[in-house]
């Protein structure tokens, strides 16, 4: 039952709280810590400004006297001051102001394009922006480099945001202070740069002198103020040569999803050779920025390990109902739209008829009103769809990254993994009695391959995959095993767990990963889904690979090793790809096998491995579909669910990867969760002399 008192109650204190005053004039509801002041010459008489600004002098007096007018009585000793030099006083206390107060700095001097009018104003940040400044100020008063990344929608006006607060540090906090903008195609770069020329022509004198802006050097893309001795220079990510090597001190990589990605120029090369020259400490900057491109490219790839706090970056998003525009207010017997017909009624109809999706953002997001959904309904009666609708104006950076193309998996259920990611515990390798590189070489040693196994920590491989950078944890987490859960002797239990192989295809670095995964089925004895425990990727021949894995499954207490056999069954004869099952099987009895139990009763013969095949694949896809969507099953690998993400159909039926990315993790996932819900339940196993002495006691 809606309580729609309740709703309507609640909406009137959303609102309230939205329509608060704002006023980066007095200070009202500005970011950072502040304390009040009263100056009765100068409207609205009650200031509040920065905490930083309460030693000086002259706010000082100012708190003694209580005026102006008594500040200067007094310390001069003579008259009734005039308004001229009350207004000189006041003066240098803005001048002084503008160092610890970047929202008055920005309604003061700076001035805008108004969208609706397209008539120059006064910059007053909106509420989207005024949550990027508390993360500006927040990273730079603490004296370190600002780093954030920005996810945004329509209409934010996040690049303006960016680009008055650089404009800001070079004009008002830092002589020398040179900037550079990399747009992702000349339009941007020319409308950026346009609307920090215009800013710096229309701004008043600042520090007693007008500030100019003009050509460097004869060039096209780079701009100075002599006046502070910097430069702004504005490039395109197509041709990044136009600003690298600069002595750069902030940098703004606008609508990065958009960069071209090719062998020779993608983003993370276009970033890493303008980084390279930046310098350190408070005032310096890199900020990210775009709207979203789908997902499997750099940016969205970044904005994930951004938000696992994997990275420096600070990751901003702005919901779509932060912006006033987006709102319809309701009036007495006013049409809205529901189920795309006009009905006319009050806001309490209204309520009654909100859908599942509406009623959750009402419920999760405490700054979504009533008049914002009721913007939302018009606004998607106009949209192609539901989905676009999302994509355009996003409540969360899911919904932002709405698949291009055609997504085999919801992006929801997918993300709704994430919570469960988490780095490994450790990371290491087997050590055995015989190495698996010799396999093949020395076939006299096979059985030790599987003796005398141990687990050898890597230091070096688990700081990386810990506390690394992207590269490092990629690479020296390559040929090791990551391991969450370590196995379980406390107990012997049948059935419990299932190793996945899905055997590397190719040999070039950019080729697939020879990928091995570990499954506890455990907590379906208790009605609860299966675990991701633990991991293996590399680069390695898969005739030593498939020894690896049967290491990793005898080590997890025997488990049942399924093997991905099409890779095999390509590159060589069916008969040689049995041989090599039938070798591992005089080593490794617990072989998962295709071939029905009914079949081998009758003589047929056992064909070992799982074939992924046109009639196999969309089963896989099934199963994990519901699996994922039913929550059953933990995973533990954001790259894993990154490949989800980016697996789609094809044009001709297929499924696959989209683009370049991969999906080996993610088929060794999906054959791994087929064998477990196919398998019995796990059982415990009772000692034979338990069950003895229990027939013994009856």
């Amino acid at each position: 039952m809606i309580d729609v008192n309740s709703i309507l109650q609640e909406n009137e204190y959303r609102k309230a709280e939205k329509a608060k005053e704002y006023d980066p004039i007095s200070g009202l509801n500005c970011c950072g810590e502040r304390f009040a002041i009263i100056v009765p010459e100068k409207k609205p008489y009650t200031f509040y400004l920065p905490i930083e600004m309460k030693d000086l002098k002259a706010i000082k007096l100012l708190q003694t006297y209580g005026s102006i007018t008594e500040v200067l009585k007094n310390e001069t000793k003579s008259r009734k001051p005039k308004e001229d030099e009350i207004d000189f006083f006041w003066y240098k206390i803005c001048e002084e102001r503008y160092k610890y107060d970047f929202e008055f700095y920005a309604v003061s001097c700076c001035w805008i394009i108004d969208k609706e009018t397209a008539n120059y104003i006064r910059f007053k940040p909106n509420p989207a922006q005024r949550m990027l400044i508390r993360a500006l100020e927040k990273q730079r008063l603490e004296g370190r480099q600002i780093n954030i990344i920005i996810l945004k929608a329509k209409q934010m006006g996040f690049t303006t945001l960016i680009q008055m607060y650089m404009q800001w540090i070079q004009i008002v906090l830092k002589k020398n202070w040179n900037s550079a903008i990399c747009a992702h195609e000349l339009t941007a770069a020319i409308n950026i740069r346009s609307m920090y020329d215009n800013s710096i022509r229309m701004m008043p004198p600042v520090g007693g002198e007008k500030k100019t802006i003009c050509s460097f050097g004869g060039t096209t893309n780079i701009k100075q103020i002599p006046e502070r001795g910097c430069r702004i220079t504005v490039g395109t990510a197509q041709n990044p040569e136009s600003i690298r090597s600069q002595d750069l001190k902030m940098i703004h990589l606008s609508e990065m999803a958009f960069y071209p990605e090719t062998i020779g120029n993608n983003p993370e090369l276009i970033e890493s050779s303008m980084i390279s020259s930046l310098t350190d400490g408070q005032n310096t900057m890199v900020i990210r920025e775009s709207t979203a491109n789908g997902v499997g490219n750099y940016f969205y790839n970044q904005w994930q390990k951004a938000k696992r706090g994997e990275t420096a970056y600070e990751p901003i998003f702005a919901p779509w109902f932060m912006i006033d525009l987006y709102s319809e207010p309701f009036e007495d017997n006013k049409f809205y739209l529901h189920n795309g017909k006009k009905k006319k009624g009050t806001v309490a109809d209204f309520i009654l008829t909100l859908n599942d999706y509406e009623r959750n953002l009402w419920n999760n997001y405490k700054l979504c009103t009533l008049e914002n959904l009721n913007w939302r309904r018009m606004k998607a009666s106009t949209m192609p769809n539901e989905s676009k609708m999302r994509q355009e104006y996003p409540s969360d950076d899911i919904e932002a990254f709405q698949d291009s193309g055609n997504p085999v998996f919801k992006a929801e259920e997918i993300e709704a993994l994430r919570k469960d990611c988490k780095p490994p515990q450790v990371v290491g390798i087997l050590s055995s009695k015989c190495s698996p590189t010799l396999a093949i070489t020395d076939p006299q040693r096979r059985s030790e391959i599987l003796m005398d196994l141990s687990f050898v920590p890597d230091k070096e491989a688990t700081n990386a995959v810990l506390y690394g950078t992207e590269k490092d944890r990629i690479k020296k987490g390559e040929n090791k095993l990551h391991v969450w859960v370590m196995p379980d002797t406390s107990i012997k239990v049948k059935n419990r767990y299932v190793v996945s192989f899905d055997p590397q295809k190719g040999l070039s670095d950019s080729a697939d990963y020879g990928v091995i995964k570990v499954f506890d089925r455990y907590w379906m004895m208790h009605g609860e889904g299966v675990e991701v425990v633990a991991l293996f990727y590399g680069h390695i021949d898969k005739d030593i690979t498939i020894w690896i894995a049967a290491q990793i499954a005898k080590w997890y207490n025997n488990a049942l090793l399924v093997v991905e056999s099409n890779t095999y069954d390509s590159d060589i004869k069916e008969d040689d790809t049995e041989f090599i099952f039938e070798t591992i099987k005089q080593y490794y009895g617990n072989l998962y096998s295709r071939t029905p139990p009914d079949k081998i009763q009758e003589g047929f013969p056992v064909k070992y491995g799982f074939n992924t095949n046109r009639k196999t694949k969309p089963t896989l896809i099934e199963t994990f579909t519901a699996v994922v969507r039913e929550k059953g099953y933990t995973e533990r690998d954001h790259e894993t669910l990154n490949e989800a993400r980016v697996f789609e159909y094809k044009p001709d039926g297929s499924t696959g990867a989209k683009g370049s990315n991969h999906d080996d993790r993610l088929m060794a996932t999906m054959i791994g969760i087929y064998v477990c819900y196919r398998l019995p339940l796990p059982s415990l196993v009772v000692p034979k002399e338990i069950i003895s002495t229990k027939k013994i006691v009856w």
